[in-house]
């Protein structure tokens, strides 16, 4: 621990769910690779930093999740910064080059302990969670999620927000059980519903998360996407490949229904990069179109990280922060959305959630009057 208390700010959560994912991979039993998993995922979920667990004694608590053999792990992490146990079972392991691939894919990953750090460090200029008024991609039990319309706006209300867009799959994407049109209309009727019986208190959107394909075309036509109050873009295909696909991005943003680009790269931690193009160009060409870069809070993503948004305020953007929500209890990943926005600067003034819902509403109607000169 004391290592890592004279090194410069670590995110030590990170540090230590890194090393327990590299081990996991290093096994050559699936219970154990499972189990070091958990693991990773246990620290990585923690409200606050392992070096604040440690007792004057220099124990740990018990952690829910983790054994003796993450425990001891977590101990060399702390005390010296890194684990020589972690680094010889790679050593004799068939998957070194793996491993190395996964340890490239998790850069700018933030823990939870972290998220919450930067969200309390008044340091930081970005958004605050008093700014944020509502959350604009979630799923509900209409595609891959699995609560109702009704328990959504219930939730979202809870955390004090003034609107919200459910954004369910486009009948596209098939493995994310997308939507038809028909049920579109069934889900539309339910949304009308919950907005009559809350009236003023909040206001639920129906949006639309449409798959953008190889050539840049999305998965529902230019008449059906109309009908919809908010169409985000996103891909979800070709995320492994090394070729530049610019052309692709920017064919979705020139869709006139399209008013948010969500998770922009398709990036997973440890496991893919995503999309490669000229994100320069694609910001620009959001920029020009009035279109909201997407921070997409789930954990997993983290997509744009703070890096690259720090670009596209550069170029003029405006931003989504979202949480990619799947149950209710995901809302809570807007957080991480935030916390990369205030790493990145991000004025509220420049990030849609942030703004009252007539001038939600204003720039939805019409995109490019908020485009910066």
């Amino acid at each position: 621990m004391a290592v890592l208390a004279s090194r410069t700010y670590a995110d030590v959560n990170a540090v230590v769910g890194g090393y327990l994912r590299d081990l996991a991979f290093a096994q050559s039993s699936q219970q154990k690779m499972f189990g070091y998993k958990r693991a990773a995922a246990a620290i990585l979920s923690l409200d606050v930093p392992l070096t604040d667990l440690v007792g004057p004694d220099g124990a740990l608590p018990k952690i829910p999740g983790i054994g003796p053999g993450s425990t001891r792990i977590i101990r060399e992490i702390l005390d010296t910064g890194e684990s020589p146990t972690v680094e010889r079972a790679i050593a004799s392991s068939d998957r070194r080059a793996d491993i190395e691939r996964r340890r490239q894919l998790r850069r700018h990953f933030l823990s939870r302990a972290e998220v919450r750090r930067i969200l309390l460090d008044a340091s930081f200029s970005g958004p605050s969670l008093e700014q944020y008024c509502g959350d604009l991609q979630m799923h509900s039990e209409w595609s891959d999620g699995h609560a109702t319309v009704q328990q959504i706006a219930d939730a979202c209300l809870q955390r004090g927000y003034r609107y919200a867009a459910v954004t369910d799959h486009s009948y596209g994407l098939r493995i994310a059980g997308g939507m038809s049109m028909a049920e579109a209309a069934q889900q539309r009727r339910a949304i009308d519903d919950v907005n009559a019986h809350l009236g003023e208190r909040f206001r639920l959107l129906q949006g639309i998360e449409a798959n953008i394909d190889a050539a840049g075309q999305l998965d529902l036509s230019d008449d059906e996407a109309v009908l919809f109050d908010v169409v985000l873009a996103a891909p979800h295909s070709r995320l492994r490949r090394n070729e530049d696909q610019t052309d692709r991005m920017l064919a979705a943003l020139a869709h006139p229904s399209v008013r948010i680009l969500a998770h922009p790269r398709g990036r997973i931690t440890g496991s893919r990069a995503g999309v490669i193009a000229n994100w320069d160009a694609v910001f620009a060409g959001a920029v020009l179109r009035g279109i909201a870069i997407e921070i997409d809070g789930d954990p997993a993503r983290q997509d744009l990280d703070y890096t690259l948004a720090s670009r596209a305020l550069e170029a003029g953007c405006v931003f989504a922060l979202d949480s990619d929500a799947h149950t209710t209890n995901q809302l809570a990943y807007a957080e991480t959305a935030l916390a990369h926005a205030r790493l990145a600067r991000i004025p509220a003034d420049r990030i849609v959630n942030c703004w009252a819902l007539d001038r939600l509403l204003a720039w939805l109607s019409n995109p490019t009057s908020e485009r910066r000169p």
